[in-house]
């Protein structure tokens, strides 16, 4: 007995195979059609939710005394904020790691090396802009208790661990650790495009995520979410430090993590698979 193709079920995801030609074309789509103030705006709404993410992951861990079960708190809490730029299409520079990777290979008409950096720059801006607005907004409307606060620079100093290591070989380290982050985000969002359904596109998110989040791989712009609640704390990072020991590395990892640990090998993987069917 055979089984009739329109009898079964639609698909519940998109194939691997398929995901680069859809970031590809929608990389394309908002290269050509968005201008420069959308991205910055896209990406100030980006920031504000990572931001928020980042404040989630503190309010649902603080005060746990399970290393493990913190970590993972902290991952389930960030990835709303993930989870919310994915749903909204706002522009994060560490998504765009991967979308901008697949729109260059694969040639999309309309676009140029002109409008891609726009956008990365743009994004990345508009991500700090987004996170320190939200930090300060945070900081002026509430206030949270002492665990809560002590597990916010427990953060940023996990984040800032490097510094004391100092030099060259420290700034490779915050790199590579870039790298590492960008490749599991750059999963999350193509996981994210794989799914079919609501569901289908956060499940993926909320576990490339908590490994990220739990192994404290470096992430340009969940960091500024985390300094920038802590920056208007006494306590807080001083802004040089978080940049040059956590903010430019790390998105200089992030950029090389998306590209080579993600675009370049679903490439290659798809180019061979053509060849053999041909």
């Amino acid at each position: 007995m055979t089984v009739d193709e329109t009898d079964l079920p639609p698909a519940q995801y998109l194939p691997a195979e398929a995901v680069l030609d859809e970031l590809a074309a929608h990389g394309a789509q908002r290269l050509r059609s968005l201008s420069a103030v959308q991205v910055l705006v896209l990406g100030t709404i980006a920031g504000g939710f990572i931001t928020a993410g980042a404040l989630f992951s503190l309010l649902l861990a603080s005060g746990t005394t399970n290393p493990g079960v913190e970590r993972l708190l902290e991952g389930f809490g960030f990835s709303a904020g993930f989870f919310f730029v994915i749903l909204s299409g706002a522009a994060l520079f560490t998504e765009a790691n991967v979308v901008l990777p697949a729109t260059v290979v694969s040639d999309q008409p309309g676009t140029s090396a002109r409008l891609v950096a726009r956008f990365w720059t743009l994004a990345w801006v508009g991500n700090l802009l987004g996170a320190t607005l939200v930090g300060l907004a945070v900081h002026m409307a509430q206030h949270y208790p002492p665990d809560t606060i002590d597990l916010l620079h427990e953060v940023v100093g996990r984040k800032l661990a490097y510094r004391s290591v100092g030099g060259g070989g420290a700034w490779f380290q915050i790199i590579l650790s870039g790298v590492l982050a960008n490749w599991l985000v750059g999963m999350a969002a193509f996981f994210a495009t794989m799914g079919r359904t609501i569901i289908g596109k956060y499940i993926p998110i909320l576990l490339a995520v908590s490994v990220f989040v739990a192994a404290n791989f470096q992430h340009s712009p969940a960091n500024m979410g985390y300094f920038s609640l802590a920056w208007f704390d006494r306590g807080g990072p001083g802004i040089g430090d978080a940049f040059w020991w956590s903010i430019i590395p790390a998105g200089i990892g992030n950029m090389i993590g998306g590209s080579i640990l993600v675009v370049l090998p679903f490439t290659i993987s798809r180019a061979r698979r053509s060849r053999h069917a041909n």
